[in-house]
């Protein structure tokens, strides 16, 4: 049995997810799966390519949603789970059990330990740790801004690595070892240790780069990456040098798409009354009500600034 899971890449929910869907679908329907992962981004051209669903069973986690007719599991929990009405529609009229979608919970990999302890009884006592943590990540679930800079806990330093990870097989090796290790093992392995020392070096200069670079008026952050050559940032940074900021705008650069970064406060100090994926949507992009994104093509800087500018000045109204 062949098991292709399509995850949403460079992201500890994602590799949480296709790693806690791998040990439930091993456990529970085929111990010999073999299974196979395909890291997903989102970016502004075709996100599904037929031969992607190459597998005796595919999955998609942690993802948007598709028709595809060899789509056999599907479990995601974010506002733009569907890329039209008519994928909202296909999804609606299944009725296999296997395509699940709640938008109420903080992460995708507890919405999938919760379904599978509630609807097939299943419950591996040795994820705990991973399943809480996803929570934590995805959730943004931490004590203070500065905790979430400091990167103390295995699970914070994994997301540094997972994020900035070139390429998708450092990411794809982990989830392997989630299914069955400890966090904290992992991260203590030589080959994620050689990758974490530098990107932490890193992580700790672009505190200074984005407090260089940030404008805040108004209650919104925006600072612009393009040029930096800082392909992915702590998104708690900015509310660590802005505490009395309520949402951030970000422009950057990656090897495959410029991206507009939209987030809010986990500890603003007034309440947040903008929904962040609803205007993320307007631009093609998506998210969740308290952090989203827009994807553009690689060439296409001015647009997204265009963008990033449009929403900054939205959210300080």
């Amino acid at each position: 049995m062949r098991v292709r899971v399509l995850y949403h890449d460079h992201c500890f929910d994602g590799a949480a997810s296709a790693a806690f869907f791998s040990r439930f679908y091993k456990d529970s329907f085929a111990p010999d799966a073999v299974f196979e992962y395909t890291g997903m981004a989102h970016k502004a051209s075709q996100l599904f390519e037929d031969s992607l669903f190459d597998g005796d069973e595919n999955a998609i986690v942690d993802f948007k949603y598709s028709p595809h007719p060899n789509l056999t599991w599907w479990f995601d929990h974010h506002q733009s789970a569907f890329l039209s009405q008519e994928d909202a529609d296909h999804y609606h009229s299944d009725r296999s059990g296997k395509k699940l979608y709640d938008p109420n919970f903080r992460s995708c990999t507890n919405f999938i330990a919760t379904v599978a302890r509630e609807k097939w009884g299943y419950h591996p006592t040795d994820l705990d740790e991973l399943v809480k943590w996803a929570e934590i990540i995805d959730g943004a679930q931490y004590s203070s801004a500065e905790e979430a800079v400091a990167l103390g806990a295995p699970a914070m330093k994994l997301t540094l690595v997972i994020e900035a990870a070139k390429g998708s097989d450092i990411v794809q090796k982990m989830i392997r070892w989630m299914m069955h290790e400890r966090l904290q093992a992992i991260i203590d392995k030589p080959e994620i240790q050689e990758l974490y020392r530098p990107l932490h070096e890193r992580h700790l200069r672009s505190v200074g780069i984005i407090q260089r670079k940030s404008v805040s008026q108004g209650g919104v952050v925006f600072f612009d990456l393009v040029g930096e050559e800082l392909d992915g940032y702590n998104k708690f940074i900015p509310y660590h040098l802005f505490p009395d900021s309520l949402y951030t705008v970000s422009v950057s650069v990656s090897t495959f798409r410029t991206k507009v970064s939209v987030g809010s406060n986990p500890w603003a100090p007034r309440p947040l009354t903008h929904n962040l994926a609803t205007i993320c949507e307007r631009y093609g992009g998506g998210g969740h009500a308290k952090v989203g994104a827009i994807s553009f093509e690689i060439n296409q800087v001015e647009e997204a600034r265009k963008a990033a500018a449009e929403i900054t000045a939205e959210l300080q109204t």
